[in-house]
């Protein structure tokens, strides 16, 4: 199976990289093409077998999927450029770009000689790169066995969904826009390890296994978050004063409100 890559991108990097180190595709059936050559040379550096080229057109050839890892604002012209060489009969297009409708992406891939495009829907985020992503997918004119495929391939970079187009831009935020959130708020409280007397580096890698223990306990648990907070907050103990505390400067709605405000209208 080949899967051709539009894009070197941060994302169309990080697809590439995570895709060479799982089950469904060798390192030489992923084909990544791009203007920048330095882009595609960080590409070639990290794994020699990709193949990488400058033409969208050549790389799409032979494709069974093709990926759309650019800008929104690109999707159009890319489209245009690649048309002629698509075959709908048996290729699947797959866009990652924030904000471009299935129903977008329909005019951009029209019907011809009345077949019609496979077309899905893709949100991923950053941690594809090292096999931790979510990755929400939707699709239009797919069959089950094609839903099915396109799960299980991104299911081995982390976890992969149905969801309905509807619900995309909300997960977007939650996943996508979300990791930003996690960074910063592991920012933020590195930053208050130091000012209690802890080393950056130390901090950093304190918050960082609090973090992983909190999700393991939830997994291995399948608990609520509370559930977990109550076992750690005894009457009159510091840990209920830092979180009254930490509501009192809007710790919870803030982030409710980031990730409203995140959302593509």
């Amino acid at each position: 199976m080949k899967i051709s890559i539009i894009g070197a991108g941060n994302m169309g990097g990080a697809i590439a990289r995570g895709l060479s180190k799982s089950s469904h595709f060798a390192a030489n059936e992923i084909y990544v093409s791009d203007i920048n050559e330095k882009s595609l040379q960080n590409i070639k550096n990290f794994n020699a077998e990709i193949h990488c080229s400058t033409s969208n057109r050549e790389s799409i050839q032979g494709a069974d999927i093709v990926v759309l890892a650019v800008k929104p604002w690109l999707v159009e012209g890319i489209a245009s450029e690649i048309l002629d060489k698509l075959d709908y009969e048996n290729q699947i297009i797959l866009s990652i770009a924030a904000g471009v409708s299935l129903e977008k992406l329909r005019t951009y891939f029209p019907a011809r000689n009345a077949q019609v495009p496979i077309l899905f829907r893709m949100i991923p985020n950053t941690a594809i790169d090292v096999l931790e992503s979510f990755s929400c997918i939707t699709s239009y004119n797919a069959s089950a066995d094609q839903e099915e495929l396109l799960v299980n391939i991104f299911n081995e970079l982390g976890k992969a969904m149905l969801v309905p187009e509807s619900q995309l831009n909300a997960f977007m935020s939650l996943s996508s826009c979300g990791i930003a959130y996690a960074f910063r708020y592991i920012r933020a409280a590195t930053e208050g390890g130091v000012e209690m007397g802890i080393y950056p580096n130390i901090a950093k890698e304190v918050v960082m296994q609090t973090l992983k223990g909190a999700i393991a306990l939830l997994e291995a648990n399948g608990t609520n978050p509370e559930v977990e907070v109550d076992k750690v907050t005894t009457p009159g103990g510091v840990t209920i004063k830092g979180l009254n505390e930490m509501e009192n400067a809007g710790f919870s709605s803030s982030i409710i409100r980031g990730l409203k405000a995140s959302l593509i209208e």
